[in-house]
């Protein structure tokens, strides 16, 4: 009957429906760094890429396939744990695992399930692969089969779908039995599994333990030092014929499981906690038939009911709070699950943490708060708010200065303990309250003053910088006597003025151009005066006035007392002209430096003969070079 009342006929496996007991035999291939090998008649390689006919213990497989395999990041324990890798050997029927339970292990009248999580490498999809195909197999000692239980593994899309896989069966008076597990596929496309997690261990039918007679209340909450009782009562066990129960109990004192004497009644187990201690508190009823319950392999426990004992949270770490004010004030906590916070302005409120974006004197004074845990533990705790003002900043008013000058910058704070001002370019201190500001250009600065409570405030002033007149009154000039010449005068800045001294031949001296049409050499200075205040500029322009010259274009060196010489009126105040004469066949027949004695018309003492000569006069940059002819006549 107990064994009809556990049947699971699952497609994927036939394994206990009911309650479990404690493994008589479990492996899950170790942790950390302690690897466990099976019993198997494949053989070991080391990494996590067998061969066929060959196994590999892993905590990943993940480098072995490509893509049409699953990667596989941790065991199905998640204890960073170790799997066994398989890689199907190509004989068929091949035992992967074997373990023989020792004598006098088993109970009789009892029912146990040998099981296994398995999972299929291989991605569903993947044309014409192979299925791992597993048979759990229990024997007695001498070979003799007791029952077997034959699975495919099908293909999973999840590679995290591990499937426990297994079979059940009456002890039938047997004290040690043999459990094995073969794969009956060939090795080939496919047919790479993980295995994890066998157990064999008691099974029989569901035991419902929980609190007061509600098998759905399964954990109750105390805070340390509180006194606290509390009445667990199990659902009686059906399928036994003579059932005998047995309470436990498991107080994390490192001993695990321990029976509770003298307490044998599913109806009622009372525990009284007259100042509860800090820990974890769990129970749990076992059950088997009649002797049996004096094995623990016989067992079957129900599910554990839990007291836990809570301390209270912590309060905060600080219970002062300094802000100035204008900035946010937050209040906080993290101990707790729940928290209620009431205060200054501020009716109770289960927001945590608390955010004033702008502080005020009404945000000052107590906070009070209660932090509740989890298992509704409460902490009451007081936070004391202070608002502290910020430095009132006095500046000086804006400043307004010419190109090279200064002003002294002043700024003032009742209370202030350090001032900074920025930006630091063109100032003498950027540390001082009263700094000498010296900017090229137009700058704002702003300062930064810290009060004793290390609250800060700003101000800022504009200093602009004004620029300076300046003049140019143009290049030199040249001209000759009774000509005129504009002057090219230019000026930068705001300029209110423009002035030209001495105003003598000028046609307009209060113009940046005027006409200048001076009979001899003068020099001309333009005054430019700014309309801010930042002073005058001057400069200087020079004109040379030359003589004008009056070249003949006719002379007869005839002798005659009348315009025997080739006479070039005021060339001789040109002392470095060089006047040089050409006969019409380009040979040079005079030349003279400053014209100190005019042409007679002879060349070497010699009368040339009538002609049209051409001359130049090359002034030596003082003036253009002057060229022509003159026609001499006898």
């Amino acid at each position: 009957m107990l064994l009809a009342l556990l049947c699971n006929l699952s497609v994927y496996a036939q394994v206990c429906n009911g309650s479990l007991g404690d493994p008589v035999f479990t492996l899950d291939f170790g942790s950390g760094n302690t690897p466990v090998a099976p019993v198997t008649d494949y053989a070991y390689v080391a990494g996590s890429c067998p061969d066929d006919g060959q196994y590999a213990l892993s905590k990943t497989e993940t480098g072995c396939h490509d893509d049409t395999w699953h990667r596989v990041f941790n065991d199905h324990t998640g204890n960073n744990g170790y799997m066994m890798v398989v890689n199907a050997d190509q004989v068929a029927g091949k035992q992967f695992f074997s373990y023989s339970l020792a004598a006098g292990i088993l109970c009789q009248a009892t029912t146990y399930e040998f099981s296994a999580y398995i999972l299929n490498l291989l991605k569903p999809g993947q044309a014409g692969a192979i299925k791992p195909n597993i048979t759990f197999i229990i024997e007695k000692k001498d070979g003799t089969e007791l029952k077997r239980q034959t699975f495919d593994i099908p293909e999973t899309a999840d590679p995290s779908g591990w499937v426990k896989y297994g079979l059940y069966f009456d002890s039938q008076g047997e004290t040690s039995v043999v459990i094995r597990m073969v794969n009956n596929a060939q090795g080939g496309n496919g047919n790479d599994f993980l295995l994890d997690d066998i157990t064999f261990r008691a099974c029989g039918p569901i035991i419902k333990a929980g609190f007061a007679g509600d098998v759905n209340v399964t954990r109750q909450d105390v805070c340390e030092g509180q006194p606290a009782s509390f009445t667990i009562t199990a659902q009686a066990a059906t399928g036994y014929n003579a059932p005998r129960y047995q309470w436990q109990q498991n107080l994390n004192q490192g001993n695990g499981w321990e029976n509770i004497a003298g307490e044998v009644n599913p109806a009622l187990l009372q525990r009284n906690f007259p100042s509860a201690q800090l820990g974890i508190y769990q129970y749990r009823l076992g059950v088997a038939e009649g002797d049996n319950i004096n094995s623990a392999n016989c067992r079957v426990y129900s599910n554990p009911v839990t007291i836990n004992v809570s301390g209270y949270p912590p309060p905060p770490a600080s219970t002062t709070l300094q802000v100035c004010e204008g900035e946010e004030l937050r209040l906080g906590a993290i101990s707790g699950a729940t928290y209620t916070w009431s205060g200054p302005n501020l009716p109770p409120t289960t927001q945590n943490p608390i955010v004033i974006p702008h502080a005020s004197a009404a945000n000052a004074g107590v906070y009070h708060l209660v932090i509740t845990s989890a298992a509704g533990c409460s902490t009451p705790a007081d936070v004391t708010v202070t608002v502290n003002p910020k430095p009132i900043v006095t500046i000086s008013p804006p400043q307004q200065i010419c190109t090279g000058s200064n002003t002294t910058l002043s700024a003032f704070a009742a209370d202030a303990v350090t001032y900074s001002w920025s930006p630091a370019i063109g100032l003498s201190d950027v540390n001082s309250a009263n700094p000498v500001a010296s900017p090229s250009v137009s700058t704002l600065y702003t300062v930064t003053v810290t009060n004793a409570n290390n609250c800060v405030s700003t101000n800022s002033v504009q200093v602009d910088v004004l620029p300076v007149p300046v003049a140019n009154a143009g290049s030199d000039k040249k001209i000759f006597e009774g000509q005129s010449v504009t002057l090219d005068g230019s000026a930068i800045g705001d300029i209110t003025s423009y002035k030209w001294t001495p105003a003598d031949y000028l046609d307009n001296p209060n113009s940046l151009t005027p006409v200048a049409t001076p009979p001899f050499d003068i020099t001309y200075t333009l005054t430019v005066t700014s309309a801010n205040n930042c002073g005058i500029d001057q400069k200087q322009v020079f004109i040379r006035v030359y003589n004008k010259i009056v070249i003949p274009t006719t002379f007869t060196p005839n002798s005659d007392g009348r315009n025997d010489i080739w006479n070039i009126e005021a060339l001789e105040t040109y002392p470095q002209s060089l006047i040089s004469i050409f006969n019409r066949g380009g040979k040079q027949v005079f030349q003279s430096r400053g014209y100190g004695k005019p042409w007679d018309g002879k060349l070497n003492g010699s009368p040339l003969p009538t002609g049209t000569y051409y001359y130049t006069i090359d002034f030596k940059g003082e003036m253009p070079t002057l060229s022509g002819w003159v026609m001499l006549l006898r």
